[in-house]
């Protein structure tokens, strides 16, 4: 473990874990801004264009050099109620970088204003539009990722074109919250606060089925999908919906690749810039994507 890692670990738990256990969604929302701006940098030469897809706005990220295809749909974290294209865009630029392919993050509806399953439908809405023309990839974080894998569940239950691979950093894969490691690592989590699970899952479902695949893609069909990729830190609340989503896959003849880290924080790749963990992270999936 890096001094960094160690450093970055007491500053979130000292800071950042009560910042989000105690803030509402207005303000989370205004801090997770200013930090991302503060903290996250694209490298230089990077270039930033917003765009619309069937009616979704996004945000297309492209490292100097970037190739137009394949490209890869990014879907940013934040609970389904904060977090933007911008929050998350330079931690995809810096991807880009390391595939030479360009990266379209959409600024999906949030909750509570548009609670589920108006996500979905977005994800959807901005894969049609981008398989219509090219390959994907599809990616995405915590809420995110787990978006990326129910976006999955639906292009496989409609029966509409592959992408070539999933990837996901620390998904949350069960809005039930059944795992054992919401309570298990309630104390241990450097970031996420387990005492405002209930209060998100109302604003994202207002009383829909935590079970639906949409929502909940642990509980979704993934026969015949393209291989997926994920990574988890074992302190995280949301470690056993990663590992619990990789037994699925595995079950379900799915080629998945899963690194467990010690003492990582959740999603921890966005701390590129400071982090080596982070760094080290993203060039083993931008190997992988390459293999692809």
């Amino acid at each position: 473990m890096s001094w960094q890692l160690r450093l970055l670990n007491r500053q979130l738990r000292w800071f950042e874990k009560p910042a989000l256990a105690r803030h509402d969604k207005d303000r989370l929302r205004r801090s997770f801004a200013f930090k991302s701006r503060l903290y996250f940098h694209a490298p230089f030469g990077s270039s930033f264009l917003r765009d619309t897809l069937d009616g979704v706005p996004v945000q297309w990220a492209r490292a100097r050099g970037a190739q137009p295809a394949p490209v890869i749909l990014y879907f940013h974290g934040g609970a389904y109620v904060f977090g933007t294209s911008t929050t998350h865009r330079a931690m995809l630029a810096k991807l880009s970088a390391l595939t030479g392919l360009p990266a379209c993050l959409p600024d999906y509806r949030l909750a509570p204003e548009h609670p589920f399953p108006a996500q979905i439908t977005d994800a959807l809405a901005t894969y049609r539009a981008l398989r219509a023309k090219q390959e994907v990839i599809i990616g995405g974080d915590s809420a995110g990722g787990g978006l990326a894998l129910a976006l999955l569940h639906e292009i496989l239950a409609q029966g509409l074109a592959p992408p070539l691979g999933v990837f996901a950093f620390s998904p949350l894969t069960d809005v039930t919250y059944s795992g054992a490691s919401v309570t298990e690592n309630a104390a241990r989590d450097c970031v996420l606060s387990a005492s405002r699970v209930a209060e998100m899952l109302e604003m994202f479902l207002r009383g829909q089925d935590p079970r639906d695949p949409r929502a909940s893609p642990l509980f979704g069909v993934f026969t015949g999908a393209p291989p997926v990729w994920m990574t988890v830190g074992d302190t995280e609340i949301l470690r056993d919906d990663t590992l619990r989503m990789q037994a699925a896959l595995v079950a379900q003849g799915v080629q998945s690749t899963l690194t467990v880290a010690p003492d990582h924080p959740h999603v921890w790749p966005i701390f590129h810039n400071i982090l080596p963990e982070a760094r080290s992270t993203l060039r083993d999936l931008a190997a992988w994507i390459r293999s692809l």
